[in-house]
C-alpha cells in the first residue's frame, strides 16, 4: 500500500492514472476516507487524468496519531502527498472538511509553490461554522458538542445515524434510504480513529478561514446544495464566494450535503466544465 511520511506521520494515498496528466486531487470530508471519492475518481481517470486522494492523518488507513488534528497538519500532509508525487498545474478539490483543507491547502501552500490551477470547495466548511460574536449567523456551540457526545459515547451508532438522516438527506419525505451508501458511510468512518474525529470536530467548526479564501487567487469553483442540513449554505457557501477574489457559486435546488454521492451524474460533469473551462 502507497504510503509516505508527513511530520513523521504515515499517510496513505492513491494515485492512479497517467503521469504526465493533469493532476485532480481530492480531499474528503469527516470522518470519511479517500474511499468517498471514488465515484470521482473513476470518472476522471476515463476522461484521462491523473487521479489522486489521500486519508487523512487519523482517517482510514492512515496512521491513528494522537496529535495534529487541524487544519494546518491537514493542509500540510496534502501538501507532504503533493510534493511526494510533484504534482503541478493541479485541481484541488475538496468536500466538507476537506473543502477546509484545499482552502488552508491553496492560501498556504499550493499557490505559494505554483502548484495549483483550480480548486473546488463543495459543500465546504470555510469561513466558520461555529457562532461568534463576529458569526452571529452560525450554528451553536451545542451543535457541535451533540457531535463530540456522539464519538465519544455509541460512535458506531452515530456513523449509521448520520449518513441514514441527515447526510444525504434520507430523512426528507419521500427520500428512498439507500443502505449501500449508508454503510460505505459507516465502514469508512469506523476504520478511522476515534480520536482524530473526536478532534477533528472542533477543527470544521471552529476554524476561520476567512483569511485562507481572501488569499486565494485561482479559480475557485464554490458547489453547495440549498438543503444541506450538515453545512446551512448560508452559513459557508454564500459568504465564500464573497471573500474569493476569483469564486464562482454554483448553487444546487434540494441537493443535500453528499451531493456528491447522491447526484454523481450531475456533479461530475459540472466539475469537469469548470475544470476544462
Amino acid at each position: 500500500m502507497p504510503f509516505i511520511k508527513s511530520d513523521g506521520v504515515e499517510i496513505y494515498f492513491k494515485d492512479w492514472g497517467p503521469k504526465d496528466a493533469q493532476p485532480i486531487m481530492f480531499h474528503h470530508g469527516w470522518p470519511l476516507s479517500s474511499d468517498d471519492w471514488d465515484t470521482q475518481m473513476l470518472f476522471f481517470l476515463e476522461k484521462g487524468f491523473r487521479v489522486v486522494a489521500h486519508d487523512r492523518r487519523g482517517h482510514g488507513r492512515s496512521a491513528q496519531v494522537a496529535d495534529g488534528h487541524d487544519m494546518d497538519h491537514y493542509a500540510a500532509d496534502a501538501f507532504a502527498v503533493v510534493e511526494h508525487l510533484d504534482l503541478r498545474n493541479a485541481v484541488h478539490i475538496g468536500h466538507s472538511t476537506g473543502g477546509g483543507e484545499v482552502a488552508r491547502y491553496v492560501a498556504r501552500h499550493g499557490e505559494p509553490s505554483g502548484r495549483v490551477a483550480k480548486a473546488v470547495l463543495v459543500s465546504a466548511v470555510p469561513p466558520l461554522m461555529l457562532k461568534t460574536a463576529n458569526n452571529p449567523e452560525g450554528l451553536p456551540i451545542e451543535v457541535f458538542d451533540g457531535f463530540r457526545e456522539g464519538v465519544a459515547g455509541n460512535r458506531a451508532q452515530m456513523f449509521l445515524d448520520v449518513p441514514a438522516g441527515p447526510f444525504y438527506g434520507f430523512n426528507r419525505a419521500g427520500a428512498k434510504v439507500d443502505q449501500g451508501v449508508v454503510q460505505n458511510w459507516w465502514r469508512q468512518g469506523m476504520t478511522g480513529g476515534a480520536k482524530a474525529h473526536y478532534d477533528g470536530i472542533k477543527a470544521f467548526s471552529e476554524t476561520d478561514q476567512t483569511e485562507d479564501l481572501r488569499a486565494i487567487t485561482v479559480p475557485t469553483l464554490v458547489m453547495h446544495g440549498d438543503d444541506d442540513q450538515i453545512v446551512p449554505i448560508a452559513d459557508s457557501a454564500l459568504k465564500s464566494v464573497k471573500l474569493l477574489r476569483n469564486g464562482t457559486l454554483k448553487i444546487y435546488e434540494g441537493y443535500p450535503h453528499g451531493m456528491l454521492t447522491t447526484h454523481a451524474e450531475v456533479i461530475n460533469p459540472d466539475l469537469l466544465a469548470f475544470i476544462r473551462s
